[in-house]
C-alpha cells in the first residue's frame, strides 16, 4: 500500500511541472499583422518574374504600328530572348575565362555574338549594340 501512495505524489508533480510549462504556441512571439494576414483573405504579394513582353511590345510598335499580337506568341517570343540570352552568357562566361579574366565586357559580348548568331544577323547585331554602347558613353 505504501507504493500506491509515492504514486499520488508523482503524478500531482506531473500535473505542477506541465501546467507550468508553455506550449510551444506560447512560447511564440504574437504574430504581426502582415504575416496574418493572408488568413483573413488578403493575398500575399507574389515575387515578380522578369520578362521581356513590354520591350517586345514596344518593338512591334516601332516596326508595325498597326498589328497586334497574342499570347501565345509574345510567350514564344519571351522563350526566345531568354534562350538567345542564355546562350549569348554561356559564350560569353566561356571566353572570359579563357583570357583568365574576371569579368565579361561589351568586347566578350560582341564577340559571342559573332559567334552564336549567323552571318548578316551577327552584323546588324554587332552595328546595334556598338551604337547603343556609344549612345550610353555619351550620356
Amino acid at each position: 500500500m505504501a507504493p500506491k501512495a509515492e504514486k499520488k505524489p508523482v503524478e500531482e508533480k506531473a500535473e505542477k511541472t506541465t501546467a507550468g510549462k508553455k506550449t510551444k504556441a506560447e512560447k511564440r512571439p504574437p504574430a504581426s499583422k502582415e504575416g496574418g494576414a493572408d488568413k483573413k483573405g488578403k493575398k500575399k504579394a507574389k515575387k515578380s518574374v522578369g520578362t521581356y513582353k513590354i520591350y517586345i511590345f514596344k518593338v512591334l510598335k516601332q516596326v508595325h504600328p498597326d498589328i497586334g499580337i497574342s499570347s501565345k506568341a509574345m510567350s514564344i517570343m519571351n522563350s526566345f530572348i531568354n534562350d538567345i540570352f542564355e546562350k549569348l552568357a554561356a559564350e560569353s562566361a566561356k571566353l572570359a575565362r579563357y583570357n583568365k579574366k574576371p569579368t565579361i565586357t561589351s568586347r566578350e559580348i560582341q564577340t559571342s555574338v559573332r559567334l552564336v548568331l549567323p552571318g548578316e544577323l551577327a552584323k546588324h547585331a554587332v552595328s546595334e549594340g556598338t551604337k547603343a554602347v556609344t549612345k550610353f558613353t555619351s550620356s
